[in-house]
């Protein structure tokens, strides 16, 4: 049947309102696992944040002759570890315009802004912990960096051209010739660890390696549920010699190294805990800065390690 000409269609229509959905749908990944796992360390007092780390001496034979006097022992100082606060911050501005109009999604722009960049923020600063960056100490026209994660793991790692060699607060790693993650490089990581001491929990990969660690077969059989038609193709735990390790994937991290991590022996320390300041008017707008002065707190690197030169692809 044809549509009478008299008919009132939207085709031509003046006047109708636009459906726009009240929801702002975002899909950038937000979460932190390195910040969300550390804790919090001390507070830093200073630009530079300093703190202590020790051992015991190394375990051996110990008989004495009865009566015989007390053999003394030369005290061995604590050693003074060091790392630099760097500074993050991002910037709001909204016009006077923009928070007075009928908005879809928010009702302040500022606001709405404002918890975006503050998610932004957070993200800087788990993927600048978690980089191969030196500390630098900064200087008038240039800006101070703490020493992230992979520049701190000498003892225990494995790979890079200076990885067990790397010491000191500017330290930095050279990268190497990668090669494939395998369930032997994890093993040789996991006993330099326990040979130190350490007792990690976390397995910390990046997205690509994070598939490969659930290749590993551990010596088990890999099972299935027909019944619920499941495939189980993901390993979330490693259980080996020493211990379980959670396996968390990181999209900011480097996904050519592999931490392996005792999460007791890292924190985060501020000197400025996130904080939303008012910048002052000098027009039409409203100005805000979330800033944050913060470090990396390596409480004995030794208690954890890396596998680094992984390839990604």
């Amino acid at each position: 049947m044809a549509v009478p000409n008299t008919t009132a269609q939207t085709y031509v229509a003046i006047g109708m309102r636009e459906d726009l959905s009240d929801m702002i749908f975002m899909i950038s990944p937000t979460e932190t696992p390195f910040m969300s796992a550390v804790g919090k360390g001390s507070k830093a007092t200073a630009t530079l944040h300093e703190w202590q780390t020790d051992s015991l001496s190394n375990a051996g034979s110990n008989a004495q002759v009865e009566g015989d006097d007390m053999n003394s022992m030369t005290a061995t100082p604590t050693v003074r570890v060091q790392n630099y606060l760097q500074i993050s911050t991002k910037g709001v501005i909204s016009s006077g315009t923009m928070e007075a109009v009928l908005k879809a999604g928010r009702k302040s722009e500022l606001a709405y802004q404002i918890a975006k960049r503050g998610k932004e923020l957070k993200r800087d600063m788990e993927y600048t912990v978690t980089q191969n960056q030196a500390g630098f100490a900064g200087s008038a026209t240039t800006a101070r960096k703490l020493r992230a994660l992979e520049n701190w793991l000498g003892t225990n790692s494995v790979g890079g051209t200076n990885f067990v060699t790397a010491t000191g607060i500017t330290a930095t790693v050279t990268d190497g010739t990668q090669r494939a993650f395998t369930e032997s490089l994890l093993k040789t990581v996991c006993k330099n660890i326990f040979n130190s001491g350490g007792d990690p929990t976390m397995l910390m990969v990046g997205p690509y390696n994070k598939q490969v660690v659930s290749t590993f077969t551990g010596g088990a059989t890999r099972m299935d549920k027909s019944e619920d038609k499941k495939l189980f193709a993901s390993i979330d735990v490693y259980a080996g010699d020493y211990g379980e390790l959670k396996v968390v994937p990181n999209r900011f991290q480097r996904d050519r190294t592999a931490f392996v991590l005792d999460l007791d022996y890292w924190a985060l320390s501020f000197l400025r805990p996130i904080t939303i300041e008012e910048i002052a008017k000098t027009g039409d707008s409203q100005k805000k800065m979330i800033v944050t002065e913060y470090t990396l707190e390596s409480r004995n690197e030794a208690a954890s390690g890396a596998i680094a030169d992984l390839t990604t692809s």
